[in-house]
């Protein structure tokens, strides 16, 4: 019952900044936390960041210093902002949604994210 949509990915130098987006509608209120995975060529899908509805967040260690994960309650809306990155950044980001351990998991169809010379 929860839809999201990704929007932010594109090419960028190494070195450069990128901020994605999910914008998330449907049964929004039902949402316990809201995070973001990349699928690398070869690589398992992986957690980079997450963020519950009580604003704690956590953060792969890779990204760790690099990478912020926040939310617009207003607009349903989360966002990784992405400093510094690195050709090995370069991955599908994927946005879900939590909804706890009683109710459901949503996906994003993914956006592309190339960090490249």
């Amino acid at each position: 019952q929860v839809q999201l949509v990704e929007s932010g990915g594109g090419l960028v130098q190494p070195g450069g900044s990128l901020r994605l987006s999910c914008a998330a509608s449907g049964s929004i209120f039902s949402i316990y936390a809201m995070g973001w995975y990349r699928q690398a060529p070869g690589k398992q899908r992986e957690l980079i960041a997450a963020i519950t509805s009580g604003g704690s967040t956590n953060y792969a260690d890779d990204v760790k210093g690099r990478f912020t994960i926040s939310r617009d309650n207003a607009k349903n809306t989360v966002y990784l902002q992405m400093n510094s990155l690195k050709p090995e950044d370069t991955a599908v980001y994927v946005c879900n949604a939590d909804e706890g351990p009683y109710g459901l998991h949503y996906w994003g169809e993914g956006t592309l994210v190339t960090v490249a010379s």
